[in-house]
């Protein structure tokens, strides 16, 4: 058997801690390949050798390394469900597309889930098309939070307050060129704790 290079074992180990601190879970053997330029099979028989040598934690599909174990001992197992509107309500999504490991140090404690971001109406709050919202789930808000609120079965994100005048709820878009949204009602499913950059 061919001995495994050191510099590569080092790139594989870079990129995965690189891609953990990124997205928030470990990247797949296809993504490793890739950032490295190696098969995916030779990017499994490294992470087999690399979990021999104590150097990571490989089962077969999930990579852990001692500096993720260490960052995320606490951590919120949040669903992606989909996306939520930044411009017009749209219908809210239930499916979900999969699970990620959000460390407590980094998001707080609390049931979590993440939305993608569609359309451009909170750009002003940092929120663009495509990026990952991550929300905690809970009916009530302060005023001024960013909410997911959900209007007759379609949902969207905007910074919620009452109106002092007419005692309405106005949801306010980050994005001068549109207009608030007044309502007599709505459920909030939760509110806004960070945002995950598209990359791309």
């Amino acid at each position: 058997m061919r001995k495994k290079s050191e510099a590569t074992m080092k790139r594989i180990m870079d990129y995965i801690e690189k891609y953990y601190f990124d997205h928030y879970n470990s990247p797949s053997n296809t993504k490793i390949a890739e950032a490295v330029g190696i098969s995916r099979g030779t990017v499994h028989r490294y992470l087999v050798e690399m979990d021999e040598r104590g150097m990571l934690s490989y089962t077969g599909r999930e990579i852990r390394t001692n500096v993720m174990l260490k960052t995320d001992l606490n951590e919120n197992r949040a669903a992606i469900l989909g996306s939520v509107a930044c411009g017009l309500p749209q219908f809210a999504e239930e499916n979900i597309e999969e699970y990620v490991s959000l460390p407590e140090s980094l998001f707080g404690k609390g049931p979590l889930y993440l939305l993608h971001a569609k359309g451009d109406s909170m750009i002003g709050a940092g929120i663009e098309n495509g990026d990952m919202v991550v929300i905690k789930s809970q009916s009530e808000a302060e005023e001024g939070e960013i909410v997911v609120a959900l209007i007759d079965n379609e949902a969207t994100l905007k910074r919620f307050y009452i109106d002092k005048a007419s005692k309405r709820i106005r949801l306010h878009p980050e994005n001068p060129e549109m207009e608030d949204i007044f309502i007599d009602n709505c459920i909030i499913q939760g509110v806004a704790v960070k945002v995950i950059k598209d990359l791309e």
